[in-house]
């Protein structure tokens, strides 16, 4: 999901970075003839506690993204499949939508591959930097790899591979992703008819209509139990469901009791303080690792590509947002 709000810290810089990566998207999607954004909106629903969307409002102004606030009337009367009840007022995100991300990893690989990029799908054994630096890395079919810089950019599986420097430092969480059916001939929950939308309540709850005929999706933000993501079941647990089930029949009644499509268990690579981690290795300066995506990386993965690649070509120092240091502090 592309939206311009971010949950904390130095919001300002997140939502500059989530604007410079939707016209990075939108660039890449042209340049490789595919659709990998669907710009239809977002939606957010604020109920009780509104401190997360009114500290926004100020920042969204700053980057210029266009967006209105809907009181709980207004929402209602714009979008009636949706029970307003609880809802205060709300924000509309014009220029936000959602990605598709299988699609677009697979659009990076082969446009990677068109410009001579060689792509082996292969695990990494722990590097071992010796003297400052890392001449060559191990990988699982005994290979090696020689480089003058090396960046690892491991998702949840950057914990075990820097032991020393990341450790836990990274913590993959079980997530999990729910696609309900909607009635047939059904319109009213389709991307046609509603945007994109994230609820700030009891659970953070966000959504997805349509999905390209996938589904009618629903997830839980709220961080889920540790998970192994090399070894671990992909099997939703009976409770979130019922979670989803409960939030779906009360926030859009037509959809009680509709049938699940399809689950997923996701994970996210949570960070301490849910921000980036760009940084050199403490024992290995030709060595950047990059992760803690903490539920919003992907969004921001073009604009966080721009930035790595400037600073390992060009030798510069990472923002000091981003550093490991900050967890010492």
């Amino acid at each position: 999901m592309i939206r311009a709000t971010y949950g904390g810290g130095p919001r300002a810089i997140y939502t500059r970075m989530a604007a410079r990566a939707l016209v990075l998207w939108k660039e890449h999607a042209a340049r490789w003839r595919r659709q990998l954004f669907h710009g239809i909106g977002v939606l957010w629903l604020v109920e009780s506690d509104d401190q997360y969307e009114k500290a926004a409002l100020p920042i969204l102004r700053d980057a210029n993204i266009a967006f209105e606030e809907l009181t709980s009337a207004e929402t209602a009367r714009r979008y009636p499949q949706i029970n307003c009840e609880r809802v205060r007022w709300a924000i509309y995100e014009r220029d936000g939508g959602y990605l598709t991300a299988r699609r677009a990893c697979a659009a990076v690989l082969d446009g990677f591959r068109a410009e001579g990029g060689d792509y082996r799908e292969l695990a990494v054994q722990p590097p071992q930097p010796n003297r400052g630096e890392l001449a060559t890395v191990t990988l699982t079919d005994g290979t090696t790899l020689a480089a003058d810089r090396f960046v690892f950019a491991c998702g949840p599986w950057m914990g075990s591979l820097f032991p020393d420097v990341i450790g836990n430092r990274v913590r993959s969480t079980q997530q999990e992703v729910f696609f309900f059916g909607t009635p047939p001939g059904d319109r009213r929950f389709t991307e046609e008819a509603m945007p994109v939308w994230a609820d700030h309540g009891t659970h953070f709850m966000y959504g997805i209509p349509g999905n390209e005929w996938r589904g009618f999706k629903i997830a839980d933000d709220t961080r889920g139990p540790d998970f192994d993501p090399t070894n671990g079941e992909r099997l939703p647990r009976p409770e979130a469901l019922q979670v989803a089930r409960d939030y779906l029949a009360f926030r859009f009644p037509a959809l009680k009791g509709a049938p699940l499509l399809e689950s997923r268990v996701c994970q996210y690579e949570n960070s301490p303080d849910e921000h980036f981690i760009v940084d050199r290795h403490p024992a290995a300066a030709n060595v950047w690792l990059v992760g803690g995506g903490s539920g919003h990386g992907f969004k921001h993965g073009p604009a966080v590509g721009e930035l790595v690649a400037r600073w390992v070509l060009n030798g510069e120092s990472p923002d000091e947002q981003f550093r490991l240091s900050r967890f010492a502090r």
